[in-house]
């Protein structure tokens, strides 16, 4: 259980904003990185199941990436201001059962955590730091921790 401080939730939220500045191109990077790791997770994803490559400008592929880097950028947020995670139980249940139901086991949620940095790394350029990835990487792991307790 990790809080973080003051600077990496700022950098956190300001790695967000450039992630937001090109949320097209930048969910089908997430995506890709997803893929060129686990081939398999194709399966896992409406959106790409039916399709040779990732999808260009999939309204559902873009909500979904944004999902994934928003409620992340909320667990650093919350673990900044309250040490912990906090999600909602009704969003927790659906999140939970809805992984359960794609078949997600734990080496997935380490595919998506690298997918998600390599992908804040592309959004940032050379404003990428050890101590960014850390604060994304902490606020990851603690949503992880709380979507796998849903799923058990």
């Amino acid at each position: 259980m990790g809080a973080l401080t003051e600077k990496q939730e700022a950098l956190v939220k300001g790695s967000w904003e450039a992630f937001k500045q090109n949320i097209p191109v930048h969910s089908v990077l997430f995506y890709t990185f997803i893929l060129e790791k686990a081939p398999a997770a194709k399966g896992m994803f409406s959106f790409l199941k039916d399709s040779a490559e990732v999808p260009k400008n999939d309204p559902k592929l873009k909500a979904h990436a944004e999902k994934v880097f928003e409620m992340t950028v909320d667990s650093a947020v919350q673990l900044r201001a309250k040490g912990a995670v906090v999600v909602p139980d009704a969003t927790l249940k659906h999140l939970g059962s809805v992984h359960i139901q794609k078949g997600v086991i734990d080496p997935h949620f380490l595919v998506v955590k690298e997918a998600l940095l390599k992908t804040i790394k592309e959004a940032v350029g050379d404003k990428w730091s050890d101590e960014l990835s850390n604060a994304w990487e902490v606020a990851y792991d603690e949503l992880a921790a709380a979507i796998k307790k849903a799923m058990s």
